[in-house]
């Protein structure tokens, strides 16, 4: 596999791969490995919650209402 980028990027990768002492490539490979497995996670917390809703495991909206602020007070 192969990822392109413009003389910019890569002067851009260069700098940040330079600050954090890191090669600029191996940087990339963390970075996409990171970016798939977050994705992967979010997906399977998405067909939980699909799940759960098909069994009717639903919660009402003043529940929610009461779980949203204490997500905001934390």
């Amino acid at each position: 596999m192969e990822v392109r980028l413009t003389h910019d990027e890569e002067a851009r990768l260069a700098a940040i791969a330079a600050v954090v002492g890191s090669d600029p490539a191996q940087s990339i490979k963390d970075a996409a490995l990171r970016l798939l497995d977050e994705d992967r996670r979010f997906l399977d917390a998405v067909q939980i919650g699909i799940d759960q809703a098909s069994r009717g495991e639903l919660i009402d909206e003043e529940e929610m209402d009461v779980r949203v602020d204490r997500m905001f007070q934390s």
